[in-house]
């Protein structure tokens, strides 16, 4: 059964750093790109940071440019958000998801979705 697990999740103050993880208990890990979505209360979901299965192609949302880092590491089946300077504006429900699509930035090219873990930003 293919499972993310995402975590790391939490209240902060404006201008700290929190590092998401998203275990793959699955086959997913194999996907040929994975990505970090986020949701905001009221608003669509929105893609955030992807990553190519080797690592070497990422792309990000142009609002997080420069702040968040997204990493996997293969051997632990685990993609990783390294998110700084966090604005109040990031706060929201943030999802990791695997697709088979390099590249992909729309919800439905993503197969496999995590549960969710909340991050709030406080000003």
């Amino acid at each position: 059964q293919v499972q993310l697990v995402e975590s790391g999740g939490g209240l902060v103050q404006a201008g700290d750093s929190l590092r998401l993880s998203c275990a793959d208990s699955g086959r997913t890990f194999s996907s040929a790109f994975m990505a970090w979505f986020r949701q905001a209360p009221g608003k669509e979901r929105e893609f955030v940071a992807g990553i190519a299965w080797s690592g070497g192609g990422t792309r990000y949302v142009d609002s997080v440019k420069g702040r968040f880092t997204i990493s996997r590491d293969n051997a632990k089946n685990t993609l990783y958000l390294q998110m700084s300077s966090l604005k109040p504006e990031d706060t929201a429900v943030y999802y990791c998801a695997a697709s088979s699509y390099w590249g992909a930035t729309l919800q439905k090219q993503y197969n496999y979705w995590g549960q969710g873990t909340q991050v709030t930003v406080s000003s």
